[in-house]
C-alpha cells in the first residue's frame, strides 16, 4: 500500500508543482523588471551580488560558482571595473596572477537600490490583498525556502 499512497503525493507534488510555477515565473519577472537598471546587465548584478557575499572571491572561483565559463566572467568583469562597480584587491600573495575582486561602494549603493525597488514593489502588491492572502502567502515562506535545500 506504501507505494500506491508514494504514487498519490508524487501525483499531487506534479500538480502542485505545474500550478506554482507559472505564479513563480510571472512574479520572478515583475521583481526583474522592477529593478531593471540601464547601466548594468541582470547577469551583472547577479556576479555583484556572489561578490558582495564572496569579498575577495577570484575570477575563475566566481566562473566556477556560477557555472559560466572564465572568459565570459572576464568580460563582464571587465565592464563592472570600468562603470566602477568592482575593483581588484592587490595580488594574492601565494598566486600573484591571482587577484580578488570587491564591491565598491557605488556597486553596492547599486544593489541596494534595486532591492529596495523590489521591495517595495512587491510591498505596494502585497497590501492589495486580503489580510487573509497575505497570511497564507507569510504560512508558506518556510516551505518555499525549504525547496532545492
Amino acid at each position: 500500500m506504501r507505494d500506491v499512497g508514494h504514487l498519490e503525493e508524487l501525483e499531487e507534488a506534479t500538480a502542485l508543482a505545474e500550478a506554482l510555477r507559472p505564479a513563480l515565473h510571472r512574479l520572478y519577472r515583475q521583481l526583474r523588471r522592477e529593478s531593471d537598471d540601464p547601466s548594468i546587465s541582470p547577469l551583472q548584478a547577479l556576479l555583484l551580488v556572489a561578490i558582495m557575499r564572496q569579498p575577495g572571491i577570484g575570477v575563475a572561483e566566481l566562473a566556477r560558482l556560477e557555472k559560466l565559463r572564465g572568459p565570459t566572467i572576464s568580460g563582464h568583469i571587465k565592464s563592472m571595473e570600468q562603470a566602477g562597480f568592482v575593483a581588484r584587491t592587490g595580488a594574492d600573495p601565494e598566486d600573484r596572477r591571482r587577484s580578488g575582486l570587491i564591491a565598491t561602494e557605488k556597486g553596492q549603493a547599486l544593489i541596494r537600490t534595486m532591492k529596495q525597488r523590489r521591495t517595495d514593489w512587491l510591498a505596494f502588491e502585497l497590501v492589495k490583498l486580503s489580510p487573509e492572502a497575505r497570511a497564507a502567502i507569510r504560512a508558506a515562506i518556510g516551505p518555499l525556502g525549504d525547496i532545492g535545500q
